[in-house]
C-alpha cells in the first residue's frame, strides 16, 4: 500500500490530490479567501440565546450567525468564560492554567440560559464549515490538534485513540503523557503516537502549548469577532493527520509551497524529507500524472467500476442514494448469488472511495444487489467496514436490511466536493450539456473489454469524427493500446451523421452488435 500526494497551486487556490496505489481517494481545494475552516478558533460574542432550541446564536463574522448547542459547550464552559473575561480585561497575565481556579462543571442536562448570556465574550471553535444556507457550527469545548496528540484546555482527562488496539501500548502512552502533561490541560493521544518515544510526544506537546500561549496574547487586543488561532493550511493538516511510512512521494508545482511542505515534513519525519519533490514542467502536474483523467471519470452521476459494475449516485435534499448495477457483462460464476456477491464487493470498495473523494456527508443509502445468503450479506458488510477504516470522517454503517439496503451516516464538516463533468454540447442546434469526451472514450473501452471476452473475430467501431480522431491520433494511440493489450485490431470509421455521443459496434458481417 503506497500513498502519494500531489499539490497543484494557482493564484487563487490550491488543489490537493491523495492517491492510494495510484488511485485517487481524496481531493481537497483550499481557496485564498476561505474565512472559516474546521479547527479555527474565534473570539466571538453571544448574539442571543434560544431556550426552545437549547442553543445560542453567536456572531463570528459570517453573514449568518453560528449555531452553538448546549451539548457543544463542554462541561468547563464557565471556567472558559471566566478566563476569557479576565484575559481580555488585562487582569490575568498568566495563561498556563496551572494556578487558574476552575469553576464547577455545568449540568449535562441543563438549559442554555443557565450557562450563557447575551453579549458575553466567548472563545469558540469551528466544527462544521458554512454549508448551503446554514452558518458555521461551533463548539466552545476547544481542542488544538498536533501530530501525535490533541491538547484540550480546561480539562484533566487523558484518553487514547480506540484504533490503538494493544492494551500495553495504551497504558505506556497514558503513563508517558501523565508525566509531561501541564496542569489544567487534557490530552487525547492520536493513533500515530503508537510506538513513539517520550521526547517526540513532549516536543509535540510543547508546540501546542506555545500555540495556546500565542493565542491568549491576542485576546486583550482582539476585537469582536476575530480569528485568534488558525488551523494549519490544508496541505499541512492532511500530512499531520495521515502522514506515515507508506507515503512514497509528495509532488508540488509551486516553489514557495514546496519549501513550506519540505520544512513541515522535516519537522514531523526527518527521514522522509527526500520524498518531497518540486515538479517543474510545462505539462500541468495533474495532467502529467493522470489525475485530471481520474477526476473527470470519478465525479458524475454514473461511476464505472471494474468488471463492468457501475454506481449511480443521486443527491437529494435529505440524503444521498447510491444504486449498484452489475452492468451487461459475461460472468464465469456458477450462479446468480456468486455474481451478486462479486459485484457487491467491487461496488463496496468504490462506494468507500466515493464517500472520501466527494466528501459526502449526512445519510447515505446504498442499494446493493439482493443476496439470499446471510453469510454473503455479512461478508459484504464486513468488507465495506474494512474499506472505510481509513476514512478520517466519523461514520457509522448499519448491517444490510431485508431489502439489501445498507445505511451509512458520515460526518459532514465542509461543503461536498462537486466537480462538473458535463460540457457544452458541440452539436449544432442541440442545447444543454453532455458528458465530457473522456467519459465517452471510457465507456467505449469498457464495452470493448466485454466484446473481446465474447471472442468476436472482427470489430468495427462507428463514431463521431471528433471521437474517432481522439482514438486514432498519436503514438501510442488509444486503439494501439487496445491492440497491445488484447491482440485484436479495431477498425474505426468516422461518421459525420452521428451526434457527439453516438457510437455503434459492428461485427465482421457489418451487423450492429447489441
Amino acid at each position: 500500500m503506497s500513498y502519494e500526494l500531489f499539490i497543484r497551486s494557482s493564484s487563487q487556490e490550491v488543489d490537493f490530490a491523495l492517491l492510494k496505489d495510484g488511485k485517487l481517494i481524496e481531493l481537497h481545494k483550499e481557496e485564498e479567501d476561505t474565512k472559516f475552516a474546521v479547527g479555527d478558533i474565534y473570539l466571538a460574542k453571544i448574539r442571543k440565546t434560544v431556550p426552545g432550541l437549547n442553543a445560542a446564536f453567536v456572531n463570528v463574522g459570517y453573514e449568518k450567525d453560528a449555531f452553538l448547542h448546549y451539548h457543544d459547550l463542554g462541561p468547563k464552559v464557565l471556567s472558559l468564560l471566566k478566563f476569557v473575561k479576565r484575559v481580555s480585561t488585562g487582569k490575568l497575565k498568566e495563561y498556563s492554567l496551572k494556578d487558574f481556579p476552575f469553576e464547577k462543571e455545568i449540568d449535562k442536562n441543563g438549559g442554555i440560559n443557565n450557562a450563557l448570556k447575551s453579549n458575553q465574550s466567548i472563545l469558540v471553535q469551528i466544527v462544521k464549515e458554512p454549508i448551503s444556507t446554514k452558518g458555521p457550527r461551533i463548539s466552545s469545548e476547544l481542542s488544538i490538534a498536533g501530530r501525535y496528540i490533541v491538547l484540550v484546555p480546561f480539562s484533566d482527562r487523558v484518553s487514547v485513540s480506540q484504533k490503538i488496539e494493544s492494551k500495553e501500548e495504551k497504558d505506556r502512552l497514558i503513563r508517558l503523557i501523565k508525566s509531561i502533561r501541564p496542569k489544567g490541560f487534557g490530552v487525547i493521544i492520536r493513533t500515530v503516537a503508537e510506538g513513539r518515544k517520550v521526547a517526540e510526544l513532549d516536543r509535540d506537546l510543547q508546540n501546542l502549548t506555545d500555540r495556546w500561549m500565542a493565542m491568549c496574547k491576542k485576546l486583550q487586543r482582539a476585537h469582536h469577532p476575530s480569528k485568534v488561532l488558525s488551523e494549519l493550511d490544508r496541505g499541512a493538516s492532511i500530512l499531520r493527520d495521515i502522514f506515515n511510512d507508506s507515503f512514497s512521494a509528495i509532488h508540488i508545482d509551486d516553489e514557495t509551497l514546496y519549501l513550506q511542505i519540505k520544512d513541515y515534513v522535516q519537522e514531523i519525519a526527518p527521514k522522509q524529507e527526500n520524498i518531497v519533490k518540486l515538479y517543474d514542467s510545462k505539462v500541468p502536474i495533474f495532467e502529467k500524472f493522470g489525475i485530471e483523467r481520474q477526476i473527470k471519470t470519478s465525479f458524475g452521476k454514473t461511476v464505472s467500476g471494474s468488471k463492468g459494475a457501475y454506481l449511480v449516485i443521486e443527491h437529494t435534499e435529505a440524503m444521498h442514494v447510491i444504486d449498484v448495477n452489475s452492468g451487461n457483462r459475461s460472468n464465469k460464476s456458477k450462479n446468480q448469488e456468486e455474481t451478486a456477491l462479486e459485484v457487491n464487493l467491487i461496488a463496496a470498495s468504490e462506494v468507500a472511495r466515493q464517500l472520501r473523494l466527494r466528501d459526502m456527508g449526512g445519510i447515505i443509502v446504498v442499494d446493493f444487489i439482493d443476496m439470499g445468503n446471510a453469510t454473503n450479506r455479512k461478508k459484504l458488510f464486513n468488507h465495506l467496514r474494512d474499506e472505510m477504516k481509513d476514512d478520517r470522517a466519523k461514520h457509522k454503517i448499519l448491517p444490510p436490511s431485508k431489502f439489501g439496503l445498507i445505511q451509512i451516516t458520515r460526518q459532514r464538516v465542509r461543503p461536498e466536493m462537486n466537480i462538473k463533468t458535463a460540457e457544452e454540447n458541440p452539436n449544432t442546434g442541440d442545447n444543454g450539456e453532455i458528458e465530457a469526451p473522456i467519459l465517452v472514450v471510457q465507456k467505449i473501452t469498457e464495452e470493448l473489454e466485454r466484446l473481446f471476452k465474447k471472442d468476436y473475430k472482427k470489430i468495427t467501431l462507428n463514431t463521431h469524427p471528433f471521437i474517432a480522431a481522439f482514438l486514432t491520433k498519436g503514438f501510442p494511440s488509444v486503439r494501439t493500446k487496445w491492440f497491445m493489450k488484447h491482440k485484436k485490431w479495431v477498425n474505426i470509421q468516422p461518421r459525420d451523421a452521428y451526434t457527439y455521443l453516438e457510437y455503434h459496434f459492428l461485427d465482421k458481417d457489418g451487423n450492429q452488435i447489441k
